[in-house]
């Protein structure tokens, strides 16, 4: 199967301007192949992420993870973790877990696209290009993003789009 197709845009380019802060790993580097541990076919373990410099007035955050790249027209998504509170600035790498348990309290995981709760690691087709998976954290000007955990990825996305102010990306990459 020919799996060549034109390199999808960076997503967020495509999405209202926000500002920014800073978000860093001590799991994954900005651009360089994410290690297997974070593949579905490893140990589907979510990366540590920490992030600082949120602008003022932030009262949440939602983290999310997506693949631009997957070979379907509305990309795929990885990751939703929204109500994260204002005070955190760190998930350990696992936070991920699918009961929520690795998660702050408050904080809930809506259902990724592969129709499971927490985090579902990188799955590229084995003869397709490397996959840029885009974690990002999104400083939210609401506790509560109004939403639940039956909220698909691109309807947190929507809400997202009137409540983000500034976003941070780390963007790995993968392939199978």
């Amino acid at each position: 199967m020919n799996l060549e197709r034109p390199v999808a845009p960076d997503p967020y380019q495509l999405l209202p301007r926000v500002g920014s802060f800073t978000v860093t790993s001590e799991s994954v580097r900005d651009g360089a192949p994410m290690p297997a541990t974070f593949a579905l076919a490893g140990e589907n373990r979510s990366p540590q992420l920490s992030w600082s410099g949120a602008p003022a007035g932030t009262k949440s955050y939602t983290v999310t993870c997506f693949d631009p790249d997957a070979p379907t027209p509305s990309g795929f998504w990885h990751w939703v973790a929204v109500n994260i509170p204002a005070s955190v600035t760190t998930l350990a790498a696992g936070a991920g877990k699918e009961d929520g348990s690795g998660l702050p309290p408050g904080a809930i995981q809506c259902r990724n696209d592969y129709g499971t709760m927490g985090y579902g690691g990188a799955a590229p087709p084995k003869s397709d290009r490397p996959h840029r998976y885009y974690f990002v954290v999104h400083a939210v000007d609401v506790e509560k993003l109004g939403v639940d955990k039956k909220t698909t990825p691109a309807a947190v996305s929507f809400h997202l789009v009137g409540h983000t102010l500034a976003r941070a990306i780390i963007t790995p990459t993968f392939k199978a």
